[in-house]
């Protein structure tokens, strides 16, 4: 009968999941990284990566700001927007999403042609979005970006 009363000691994976797992649910974080190996999660799943959440992912199109303050080799990340704007060449624009993959934080800054997570240190190609490096599972969700005016214009891509 002792060994019903009996469990294993609680995993320190266990515990952060579950308290994150409380707060979440309060809307407070995203979880990521929770699931074990072999539970059928995908590498995109536990909140999607952050980004695949619906406060990480941009719904409709937005004006983020004039094109004359994103540098030719470098980008700008609109805080506001969660949105990541590059110009990996002259008139080449980019965009994308501004929430990192690993844990939801917001990319800082564009510095020697990456994208840079200051949360963990992972970074992000300036054209693609793609991982270079760190603990981020996957790439930056890509937008599209276009020269309206003045003004980079930034929408979902749409999903043909």
């Amino acid at each position: 009968m002792s060994e019903a009363l009996e469990s294993p000691a609680a995993s320190r994976r266990t515990v952060l999941c579950g308290a994150a797992a409380v707060l979440a649910a309060g809307g407070a974080v995203a979880v990521t990284g929770c699931s074990s190996s072999g539970s059928g999660a995908s590498s995109g799943s536990g909140a999607a990566g952050a980004a695949g959440s619906a406060k990480g992912r941009l719904k409709e199109p937005v004006v983020v700001g004039p094109a004359s303050d994103i540098p030719v080799g470098g980008g700008k990340v609109f805080r506001e927007q969660k949105v990541v704007v590059t110009q990996p060449a002259p008139g080449q624009w980019e965009a994308f999403s501004a929430v990192c993959t690993h844990a939801g934080c917001v990319v800082d800054k564009v510095e020697n042609q990456l994208i840079k997570c200051p949360c963990h240190g992972s970074a992000f190609n300036v054209t693609t979005g793609a991982r270079v490096e760190g603990p981020a599972p996957t790439g930056l969700p890509q937008y599209q970006a276009a020269v309206e005016g003045a003004d980079i214009k930034v929408s979902p891509r749409s999903s043909s």
